[in-house]
Formats: structure tokens, sequence, C-alpha cells
């Protein structure tokens, strides 16, 4: 992960990296922390395709609006813990060190948190999906060691920031409500062998899916495009205001929508809803603001991924008032709300990033030590453009079939976008295989950049 770099548009772009040599050190990566990162990267795209494979399995229940189905819970988990948990784990090894001027206190303790959380995850998910007890408990004990051991790491590190920004604001945060989620699932897995929520299991349900995918994953997609979407884009010069005040709208509705799941007292949570969905407005309006004065005016692939997502992010909370109103009366509607926001608004989003931010580690640990030695690919050479947009086509349509399949009750069409986005998650392995091997492999794809 790499800080906000605020290029000058008349800068020339290094041709080794595409950087402009006047922001080098902002977007040189933490090189201290590029395998702590990237071991952490490689989990989360195996949980990505294992997800992308459990989509086809459980196509039919999210059809059926079977959103409390074990399987449906089980391949959830390999998505929210497996692909987007791991990933800004793994991002944050990253973005600390150089954006917020905060070194990783303890890489040993982030290796060690990685080999507890990384496997807990998937030994939780297949816990859920078999409703296996000895899975359950082996997987909740890993995954909440991992997280402890994270919140020990990055707290220090947090604590000793020099930069105490928005972004470092909503990484405190999103720490807190991933904290509340590990909370809330303890207390589900819980009931699932005594039953002791009894009736309030479906309403706890809701509060933790929306702690974890709005409280935890958005608010730090928030904080981190609020620092990588103007070096992205170079949107130098754009009015950056709108992020705080995102945050603070979503910091208060997410625990206020809790309560009033919980409580079941409607003004609560539609006051909650008003909060989160200002909150979500005010980020769009943000990243719009960066699209708008970006100095490179073509988008490229990365930032199309982008763009896509906050579309279906948008989609989701345009749905999200009639779901409140609805509740399990429409099992259906409140599948696709959940699939819309989660596969389209934050998956697609995490896979933008990653075409930023994993071709340039990969770039600095193969080639950095060759320059003015030999010839080296740049950075874009690393993968295909062209193979990144059938890529981009796939998986959104994909999104989009799964949502209309499930939201009609029509099961040939939520199959067709499973297996749709399952095709978008391998072009998106031979990709990453590439940047892997310096941009040699799977050339017959598309070729270079």
């Amino acid at each position: 992960m790499t800080a906000t770099a605020q290029a000058h548009p008349t800068q020339p772009v290094h041709r080794a990296t595409n950087v402009p040599p006047g922001v080098g050190a902002m977007a040189t990566p933490a090189t201290g922390s590029i395998t702590l990162a990237a071991e952490h990267f490689a989990a989360a795209t195996f949980y990505l395709l294992a997800g992308a494979v459990g989509l086809l399995w459980i196509a039919p229940e999210l059809a059926a609006g079977n959103f409390a189905s074990p399987h449906v819970a089980g391949v959830t988990h390999l998505f929210t813990l497996g692909w987007l948990t791991t990933t800004i784990f793994g991002a944050l090894y990253q973005l600390l060190p150089v954006a917020l001027a905060a070194p990783v206190r303890s890489p040993k303790l982030g290796h060690v948190s990685f080999w507890t959380f990384a496997p807990g995850a998937g030994l939780f998910a297949c816990g859920v999906a078999d409703n296996s007890i000895m899975l359950h408990h082996a997987g909740i004990g890993l995954i909440t060691t991992g997280i402890v051991l994270v919140l020990v790491n990055i707290g220090r590190s947090l604590a000793g920031s020099r930069a105490r920004d928005v972004t470092w604001g909503a990484v405190v945060v999103a720490l807190t409500f991933l904290t509340s989620t590990l909370v809330l699932g303890i207390i589900l897995l819980h009931n699932l062998h005594t039953g002791f929520i009894a009736a309030a299991r479906l309403r706890v349900l809701g509060a933790h899916l929306h702690v974890a995918i709005v409280g935890w994953a958005l608010v730090m997609m928030i904080g981190v495009s609020h620092r990588l979407l103007p070096m992205f884009l170079l949107a130098h010069g754009a009015n950056t205001r709108f992020t705080k005040f995102a945050l603070i709208s979503i910091a208060l509705g997410v625990p206020t929508l809790v309560v009033g799941l919980v409580t079941q007292v409607a003004v609560v949570s539609w006051l909650a809803l008003a909060l989160i969905e200002l909150g979500v407005a005010l980020f769009l309006r943000q990243a719009y603001e960066f699209y708008r004065v970006r100095v490179r005016k073509k988008i490229d692939v990365g930032m199309r991924f982008a763009g896509t997502a906050l579309t279906f992010l948008t989609l989701a909370a345009l749905m999200a008032p009639a779901v409140l109103v609805l509740g399990v009366a429409a099992p259906r509607l409140a599948t696709a709300y959940v699939l819309t926001g989660l596969l389209g608004g934050i998956v697609l989003y995490v896979v933008g990033f990653f075409y930023k931010i994993v071709p340039l580690l990969a770039w600095t640990a193969l080639f950095r030590g060759r320059m003015g030695k030999e010839k080296v690919p740049t950075v874009a050479e690393l993968f295909s453009p062209r193979v990144a947009n059938v890529q981009l086509g796939f998986m959104a349509l994909g999104v989009a079939s799964l949502a209309a399949g499930i939201a009609a009750g029509l099961v040939p069409l939520a199959i067709t976008g499973a297996w749709l986005f399952f095709a978008g998650v391998l072009l998106f392995l031979t990709q990453l295989a590439r940047v892997a091997r310096g941009g040699r492999v799977c050339r017959h794809f598309g070729g270079g950049a």
C-alpha cells in the first residue's frame, strides 16, 4: 500500500515504475513489509477463488433467498474473512509505514498473526458451512488469536504515528468495528449450539453483517481511498472535505443500527439508515471529486474496477430502505442487497486496488535492484490491461446477474451469474501469476500493457 502522492501534472513519469520523480519516496513500498504483505495477499487470493467456487454451490440457495443457510454463511465468510479481512491486514502493513509514518512494531508478530488468522478463516468457514462443532471452535479460536495479535501490533504502530489525519482515524474506527464484528460472531456461534438468543437470531445476524461490511470493510475502504485515490488518479488539488463527514456519519450510524435492529425500535433503525446513507453519499461525492479533477484523463483498469464498484455500492444504498421496510418478509431482496454491496461494492473495489498495489510490490521485489544494469519492464507491463478489462466485464456482469436472479427468484440466472464471476476470478489468477513472474506469463491472453 502506498501513500497519497500529489503529483504535479507537468512532471515526467519515470519509465520504470510510472511514478513521477518528485514523489518517488512517497510511492515507494515499505520494502521491509513486502513479504508480510505478500503472504496476506496470496492467502486472500486463495480465499477469493474459494469464495467464487462456493458461489457456484450456493447459487440456488441464494436465488431462494435462503440467506440464513449454513452453506451461504460459510461462503460469505470466505469473502469477508478470507478475502477482505486478510487483504486489509496485508495492506495495513504497507500503509502504516509509508502513509502514516507508523512503522510496523513487530513484523514477526505480523507473521504469527497471519499464520493463526489465515488458516482460522478457512476452518471457520468450513465449520459454518458443514455445521461442524470441532471446525467452528478451532476456526474461531485461531481467528480470535489472529485478530488480537493484529490489534496489538497495529495498535502500537498507530499510537506512535506522527500523521493522525482522516486515514489514521478511519483505521482506528474500522478496527473498533472489527472487534465488534468478532464479538457478534462469537455470540451467533454460541447460539448455534445453545439457541440462547432464540427469535433474535436474525436480527443479530443483520447487525453482524452490517458491522462487518459497513463498519469494518467500508470504513477502512473510505479511509484508505482518501490517501490512494488521489495518487492513483493524479487528482491534484481535489477538495477532500467530504471524507471526514462520511466517516463520522457512518461511525455514528452503524452502532445506532445495531441498537435499532436488536431492540426493534423502528425510529432508531431509520435514524441509523439515514446516517449510513448520508455517509455513503458523502463518500461517493468524495470519490467523484477525485475522478473529476484527475490529471490523467484516461482511466486505467484498476480505477475502472473502483468506479464500477462505486456503482454497485450506490445500487445497494438505494435498495437499503426497501430492505428495512420489508425485512425478513422479502428474503430474496435482502439477499440481493447484501450480495450487491459485498461482492459488487466491496470485493470489486479491492480487486481494483490489487491492480494498483500488487504489481508495484512485485516490481519493487523483482526489479528495483536491477535498474540501470539491464532493461526492466514498467509496472504496467507486468499484466495485461485487455485481460483485466475482460475480467471486469465478467465479474461485474456476474454480480449483476446474481443479484437479478436472486431478486427475481430465477435459479438459472443466478447460476449464470456465479459462473461469470468465477470466470472473472480465474482471469484474475492468470494476471497475478504473470505479475509474480515479472510479466512473463500468460502473454497469449493479451500481450503487454
